[in-house]
């Protein structure tokens, strides 16, 4: 794999972007600005493109103009957004509509940010950069927190729930049965959590999960860290792995995750498409309760994959 071009001032591969744009002209100045930054661009022309663009590679960012021919750039994010492995990503319309309403819309389709056609490209740039380097903050906060098996929630100033990480989701609905809603009593209970130093709530199987407060967030926002806990007096977090179920072909698409490969690399060496060897791996980390790709992996070194032999199943 061609290694990505690093910035001059930083020493550092500043990402890849694709850029989704049905004006031949708007693009190539984008493609242009953005290789000139040191980035790796990835170009399509409609919904359809972008699509096959995501199932082989996973760009950092997408730059998405709102209003195309066929599949609008709306209808397309929501698509980004519904897929696990690339829900993360974020998207930055790129559109001529001035209108609130259109603009509101841009939000609730899932993108992070817009700028208004004709493109000022210093700002397009501006705004690209600080987007990236947000979501790597925080994809690395969510891995961090997805390897330990802990969960994340974010409560605002009145004590509700604005945020909460996949991982906490569960923990939640395991406590109080789902759906654990901003309104019911696991609400109550983590607004309880926020002014003690730690509060504990039973499981099934005499285990317990336990709520500690980590601290403020932004916009005052109250930080809650949420984890599985043993049965035992001492309250030790449970080390013990997960026991998994998976297929002989998951585990083959697993072992080769550990190894550093990407999907395209994997469908190669099995013979399937990108497409399906995501599919893949939307089952493996249900399965192993994880989230990431790198927590998946980390994972796979500790479940006895035998990494000489992918054949090898993991223990049922």
């Amino acid at each position: 794999m061609t290694p990505l071009p690093t910035s001059p001032e930083s020493g550092h591969a500043p990402g890849s972007v694709l850029v989704v744009d049905d004006a031949l002209d708007s693009l190539n100045m984008l493609c242009d600005a953005l290789a000139d930054e040191g980035y790796a661009v990835l170009a399509a022309r409609d919904a359809r493109e972008a699509w096959q663009r995501l199932e082989m590679t996973l760009p950092d960012a997408v730059l998405l103009d709102a209003v195309m021919p066929g599949e609008d750039g709306f209808d397309l994010c929501r698509r980004i957004k519904a897929e696990p492995a690339w829900s993360h990503v974020p998207v930055i319309f790129m559109t001529g509509l001035h209108e609130t309403e259109r603009i509101v819309h841009a939000f609730s389709c899932g993108g992070v940010d817009y700028v208004i056609k004709p493109l000022k490209i210093p700002e397009v740039l501006a705004r690209l950069s600080t987007h990236i380097r947000n979501a790597n903050v925080a994809r690395l906060a969510r891995e961090a927190v997805d390897i330990a098996g802990m969960g994340i929630v974010l409560l605002d100033r009145q004590g509700r729930v604005s945020w909460r990480s996949p991982q906490a989701a569960r923990l939640l609905d395991e406590a109080f049965g789902p759906p654990a809603a901003p309104a019911d009593a696991a609400a109550a209970w983590l607004r309880e959590a926020a002014g003690a130093e730690q509060l504990l709530r039973a499981l099934a199987g005499g285990n317990r999960i336990g709520a500690r407060r980590l601290g403020q967030a932004e916009f005052g926002e109250t930080m809650i860290l949420l984890r599985r806990m043993t049965g035992d007096p001492a309250g030790r977090a449970d080390a013990r792995l997960p026991h998994v179920a998976l297929t002989p072909r998951e585990t083959e698409v697993l072992s080769w995750l550990a190894k550093g490969k990407t999907n395209r690399d994997i469908g190669d060496i099995l013979g399937m498409s990108p497409r399906t060897v995501n599919k893949h791996l939307e089952h493996i980390f249900e399965k192993l309760g994880v989230e990431t790709r790198t927590a998946a992996a980390a994972l796979a070194g500790r479940l006895q994959m035998g990494a000489a032999d992918p054949q090898h199943g993991l223990p049922a």
